[in-house]
């Protein structure tokens, strides 16, 4: 059956309620994180993203963890008091959706990778002359494992849909599998969920169930169908690592397909939001936490970290880099290894080679910091900023106390432990003069070998 683009307005429900036991974890099951963002918050995003005017999340277990998650977003909260089955938590929504009159589209929490394409294909089902009345998102999995089958015919005509726990051998040999995911014009949701029954193996009101009144009334019902990998639903630990898998794979894939150059990609990491740019060139094990933009013509050496940064075109990055959110490095800048960025600026040109520490900082253009250095910005209780200008010089092993400024083109001395501002171009050095005590080493050891065989 052809689909199009819905012309009504579409609202989620967002069954969220389950305690999710299998995950055996204190953190609610739809809030384990992909890519550094819970999965509930992916699945959101794609109603969002498919235009969805209201958007409801059935909530039960951990009930508290769920609001705290989608504070920010503009999102309903239906309370399932006991988890009676799919079709009592879909019920639930009835009151948030009052007045509502458009298409109903019930997913689940942990089903994050749920396409807004797909979203919009399985609304747009139910448009048009001679529409089923509802449209069932259908997958083939490579193991059909526990899930509901459909029945239906080679157009797509649904003529049963059954749970595994209720279904007869010859039902479980079909590979077409029901994902939960449903869409229904609200005109017919509630009525239909009013008639739904438990009579069946687990006493529980079942969401397919709709499917077969609508039958039974002499309307029509449709699958819809989709890759498998769409509809993964996360249950367990090791699920959660497979569709963490899959995620990454697809995102490494699309960073090379957009003109960026993976060494070994399996040991890249992203993140759901990195931007990348193109000709940049990712060594392995660089892992990307949220909000990280690069540039082009980057490059990020081997063993790098980088979460809430940004690095401008032509920068270098690494081996063994940690840029914290808030540091940026402008253009053709430099951070070497075990070189740590914290809400610093690194302006164009200037470098970071070696072992350094850059927190809450302003290092001007062309500057070089020597290896070692590190802006000492916390006394305990506050934190405070240090300015170092273009073109400056900062040498190895110094400590910045903040607050403090480094003038334009100034030198501080190696070994330096500066706290007070040094005016442009000046040499800054802060150490006692160098003395040496001839024969003092071999006195002291001779002394304390006797001292020890005493």
């Amino acid at each position: 059956m052809e689909t199009m683009m819905p012309s009504t307005p579409i609202a989620a429900i967002i069954l969220a309620a389950g305690k999710g036991t299998r995950m055996k974890s204190d953190l609610h099951k739809v809030l384990h994180p992909i890519a550094g963002r819970p999965m509930l918050l992916h699945l959101i995003d794609s109603f969002d993203a498919a235009g969805a005017a209201k958007r409801v999340v059935v909530i039960g277990s951990a009930r508290e963890q769920i609001e705290a998650a989608v504070a920010e977003r503009n999102v309903d909260l239906a309370l399932q008091s006991e988890q009676l089955g799919t079709a009592h938590a879909t019920q639930m929504a009835k009151d948030a959706l009052t007045g509502f009159d458009g298409t109903v589209i019930v997913a689940f929490g942990d089903t994050p990778f749920l396409k807004p394409e797909t979203i919009t294909r399985l609304a747009g089902a139910l448009e048009g002359e001679g529409a089923p009345r509802i449209a069932v998102l259908g997958f083939r999995p490579d193991d059909a494992k526990a899930y509901g089958r459909i029945i239906a015919d080679d157009e797509g005509a649904i003529a049963k849909m059954v749970e595994f726990k209720d279904a007869n051998a010859a039902e479980r040999a079909v590979t077409l599998c029901n994902s939960g995911v449903t869409a229904v014009r609200a005109a017919d949701l509630w009525p239909l969920l009013d008639r739904v029954g438990n009579d069946n193996a687990a006493g529980e009101y079942y969401l397919p169930d709709i499917v077969m009144l609508a039958l039974a009334d002499g309307d029509r019902a449709q699958v819809i169908e989709t890759d498998a990998d769409e509809v993964i639903g996360i249950n367990s630990r090791a699920e959660l690592a497979y569709a963490e898998h899959r995620w990454q794979q697809a995102r490494r894939a699309q960073a090379m397909a957009d003109g960026a150059t993976l060494i070994a990609p399996e040991t890249v990491w992203f993140a759901y939001d990195t931007q990348v740019g193109r000709d940049v060139v990712i060594e392995p094990n660089v892992v990307f936490g949220p909000g990280v933009e690069v540039a082009d013509h980057v490059v990020l050496h081997a063993f790098s970290h980088l979460e809430g940064a940004r690095v401008a075109g032509g920068a270098s990055v690494g081996p063994y880099a940690r840029l914290r959110p808030g540091a940026v490095l402008e253009e053709d800048a430099k951070v070497g290894n075990f070189v740590e960025m914290k809400k610093a600026v690194l302006g164009k040109g200037a470098k970071a080679s070696h072992l350094t520490y850059l927190g809450d900082a302003q290092v001007g253009a062309g500057a070089n910091i020597g290896a070692g250095t590190i802006t000492c910005n916390y006394d305990g209780y506050f934190k405070y900023r240090t300015v170092i200008g273009e073109g400056a010089f900062i040498g190895s092993n110094s400590a910045l106390v903040a607050p403090v400024t480094i003038g334009d083109g100034a030198l501080v001395a190696a070994g330096s432990v500066v706290t007070r501002d040094v005016e442009a171009d000046a040499l800054c050095l802060v150490r006692p003069p160098q003395e040496a005590k001839p024969g003092w080493a071999k006195r002291f050891r001779e002394r304390m070998l006797a001292r020890k065989k005493g």
